[in-house]
């Protein structure tokens, strides 16, 4: 199928968890029929509030400058992986300004996965430990690199050094070896390519929350649902959340996004128009039923 034959279906969900404040902050612009479509989430961290406050710089900063590069698409097509690592040192720089303005003592940082979906094509930048998905014909893989202690624990375990319980419980397990805090970002995962999206393909963004679940998990919940719309999906995804009752869970934030077969403009007028017609000869077969459509008629003029 063509690129250009694809469109979108998106979704975006919060859930605060057994957290006092929501440190995570998503915004997504998927406008019907432009072509062209950006996410972006981001999981704050730092004391005193300062989580929250750093997921929104972030998630704003990217958005104006996104915002302003999807404005041109032919940009995003020949220079994508330099205008998004562009917008994300304009995110930390702005975090830079705020903390030195605030004169801070804590740390305040967050992690970011932003994506890009022009022509079926999907492009990302991530850093930190925020996972990115794909959900292709009942497989489920992460796409992006993951930014924690967690990716270098489990690889013990595959080289039978650790116990994969151990792992599992490991307390450094969620320490981020990448992340956006206004100083040198060490790791950023953009990728050179893009990549070619599918007609049923479902792109899931989230932030660790998600990952009370397993991938096992996950994948049941997508499979389980296959064929629901994005919200439908959120929010299956939300359920089985809060079903494992995970013990201090941390805030949930989800951006669905589905390919679908795009209906050409002619073809949407068409079936609405014929949609139209039907609904109203139904319509008409219901109210001018035989003896009804008299005593309705009569009613109005008396």
């Amino acid at each position: 199928m063509p690129l250009s034959d694809l469109t979108t279906d998106t979704a975006t969900v919060l859930y605060l968890g057994q957290r006092d404040r929501q440190e995570d902050a998503v915004v997504s612009d998927f406008s019907h029929g432009k072509g062209i479509g950006f996410a972006v989430l981001s999981d704050g961290m730092g004391g005193h509030g300062a989580g929250d406050v750093a997921s929104k710089i972030i998630v704003s900063e990217m958005f104006s400058e996104l915002l302003f590069s999807c404005a041109s698409p032919e940009l995003i097509r020949d220079t994508a992986p330099q205008i998004l690592t562009a917008a994300v040192e304009a995110a930390n720089t702005r975090l830079r300004s705020h903390a030195e303005a605030e004169a801070l003592e804590d740390v305040m940082g967050g992690t970011l996965v932003t994506t890009v979906v022009l022509d079926g094509v999907l492009r990302w930048i991530s850093v930190g430990d925020s996972p990115l998905y794909l959900f292709r014909e009942g497989a489920l893989r992460r796409l992006n690199e993951n930014h924690s202690m967690a990716s270098r624990i489990d690889l013990l375990v595959e080289k039978g050094l650790m116990d994969e319980a151990e792992a599992k419980a490991h307390p450094q397990r969620h320490c981020l070896t990448s992340a956006l805090t206004g100083a040198a970002i060490d790791r950023i995962d953009c990728p050179d390519d893009g990549l070619p999206l599918e007609r049923g393909d479902v792109v899931i963004m989230a932030s660790d929350g998600l990952q009370s679940l397993s991938d096992p998990q996950i994948r049941a919940v997508l499979t389980r649902h296959r064929g629901a719309d994005s919200r439908a999906l959120a929010n299956a995804l939300l359920d089985q959340v809060r079903q494992a009752e995970a013990p201090q869970q941390d805030n949930v934030s989800i951006v669905v996004i589905r390919m679908l077969e795009a209906v050409p403009a002619r073809g949407r007028a068409d079936g609405a128009l014929a949609a139209f017609g039907r609904d109203m000869s139904e319509a008409g077969r219901r109210w001018f039923s035989p003896g009804r459509g008299l005593r309705a008629a009569e009613r109005t003029s008396s």
